[in-house]
């Protein structure tokens, strides 16, 4: 008796050790990544719906809006700063929208969960497109197909302001060159 009692005094004693968060939670100030399923779906014109209001303030102080550039294909990448993947796409994503900037295609990024400086940072020398500061992960909440939680991600609205596509992995270059082109040559 003495010794399950012993044994249940531990129990109950190393139980209050714990932090009362998710496990896989430790640091970072909240911010977790969360890998994607590694899909991408492309949606045909019938079933394609309309892309959420979408505006704010960017990370340089300046202001997007995503109606401003309808008639465009509208590429927008979900980041942020402590996100490895999100680092290792930024140079992909780059190329892509340099080389696409002229031909009626807008990149822009919403950098979600994270902090101001974090994120100026990462843009610096890395990215020249315009990023939504999104401290709250809000932005992510308006599309229903794109799991707030999970970095990076990217969407493809079309030039009538549809979802044309999402993609949760990173993305490379070639594969989002080719997408991009390919929603952008529809009627």
């Amino acid at each position: 008796m003495r010794r399950y009692l012993a044994v249940l005094l531990c129990a109950v004693l190393l139980s209050g050790c714990t932090t009362g968060t998710d496990a896989v939670h430790s640091g970072g100030g909240g911010n977790r990544y969360v890998a994607g399923d590694g899909r991408t779906i492309v949606y045909a014109l019938a079933d394609r719906k309309p892309a959420p209001a979408v505006q704010g303030s960017t990370v340089d102080g300046g202001t997007f809006d995503l109606a401003s550039v309808r008639g465009h294909v509208v590429v927008i990448n979900f980041w942020a700063s402590w996100c490895a993947p999100c680092r290792v796409e930024a140079a992909d994503l780059e190329a892509v929208h340099v080389s696409t900037k002229d031909t009626g295609v807008t990149f822009v990024g919403v950098d979600s969960r994270d902090e101001r400086d974090a994120a100026k940072a990462f843009l610096a020398g890395r990215v020249t497109y315009p990023s939504l500061f999104d401290p709250a992960g809000r932005i992510a909440l308006r599309f229903h197909d794109v799991p707030p939680t999970t970095l990076p991600a990217t969407l493809i609205v079309d030039k009538t302001g549809r979802i044309a596509a999402v993609i949760r992995a990173s993305v490379t270059q070639d594969a989002l060159a080719r997408l991009v082109g390919q929603i952008a040559t529809e009627p």
